[in-house]
């Protein structure tokens, strides 16, 4: 279901990016009511005023480092890519390389122990996974080369790259959730910084006439990007401490390929269309998506082993 809602806020901060005229203007503009929501729940929760509290013990006690803080950089640039690249490629092209850049980000990821799963070894399989993954790109964006050309694949580079952010996003996120006892304070966290990247960037291009500020969109559909994406957040930094990145990654991927798919059958962006490219890649990234499970196995504790 999250990952699901991950595909549909592609679809929504990608119009909104068309509304605003600028793919790094919607995502400030979806982190800022994210994290004014993030806030308001905060104002109204002990529990997660005292979560955050926790946070500085963390960082002095060394069991927290300050760079922990900053998954927000790989939720801030995962919106960004988004508003960039969907009107490009489409939902289901952008899905298949993030998740591409997820199977190959998780082999790093679980390999430094990034994540309170500890570390995993890289096996053949999920090696071979990666580069499965990988093709699956490179086959399901094959007809979208052909017409976009270079910006086709400019595009799937970028959705592929913040597949890596979010993995690494997810990791870090999941330690930050365990020194606050909690899901939603890492989600503020995350918000906070995220945001932060966000806005000054958008001030920078402001200033040097880079970025243009248009008028905004009278549709609240448009505005729902920063809800669902703190959803998905705080749900990731609950759900990676017990499943561990790959687990928890999988079940996402199985969410957002179908969602991907389901709207870009329902509602197609401008003129592309599914052609047996794309159901290719979906298949290949599919089997990429199952071995990389292979050899991985729940263990006590809520740790996975190869």
């Amino acid at each position: 279901m999250v990952g699901a809602l991950v595909a549909l806020q592609s679809r929504i901060n990608a119009g909104l990016s068309v509304e605003v005229g600028g793919g790094l203007l919607a995502a400030t503009i979806s982190f800022g009511i994210g994290l004014l929501l993030a806030l308001l729940i905060t104002l109204l929760s002990k529990q997660i005023r005292t979560g955050l509290s926790r946070i500085p013990h963390a960082l002095r006690g060394k069991t927290l480092r300050p760079w922990q803080l900053l998954g927000g950089m790989g939720g801030a640039w995962l919106v960004t890519t988004q508003g960039l690249t969907v009107a490009v490629v489409g939902v289901t092209a952008f899905i298949v390389a993030v998740v591409a850049g997820q199977v190959a980000g998780s082999l790093a990821v679980d390999r430094l122990g990034l994540s309170p799963a500890g570390v995993l070894p890289v096996s053949p399989q999920r090696a071979g996974a990666a580069f499965l993954a990988l093709v699956a790109v490179a086959v399901s964006g094959w007809g979208t080369f052909l017409v976009g050309g270079g910006a086709a694949l400019i595009a799937v580079s970028l959705a592929a790259s913040a597949g890596i952010g979010i993995s690494v996003q997810q990791a870090i996120n999941a330690r930050v959730s365990a020194a606050a006892e909690g899901a939603m304070p890492a989600a503020v966290v995350n918000f906070v910084v995220g945001f932060t990247v966000l806005f000054f960037a958008v001030l920078v291009g402001i200033v040097a006439g880079i970025i243009e500020v248009a008028s905004f969109p009278a549709d609240p559909f448009l505005y729902l990007g920063g809800p669902i994406g703190l959803a998905f957040i705080a749900l990731a930094a609950w759900a990676v401490r017990g499943l561990g990145v790959l687990l928890f990654g999988l079940l996402s991927i199985a969410g957002q390929l179908a969602g991907g798919l389901t709207l870009d059958l329902l509602f197609p962006s401008a003129d592309l269309v599914l052609g047996p490219p794309a159901w290719l890649g979906l298949i290949l990234v599919i089997l990429a998506v199952w071995l990389a499970g292979r050899g991985s196995r729940r263990v006590s504790g809520g740790t996975m082993a190869e």
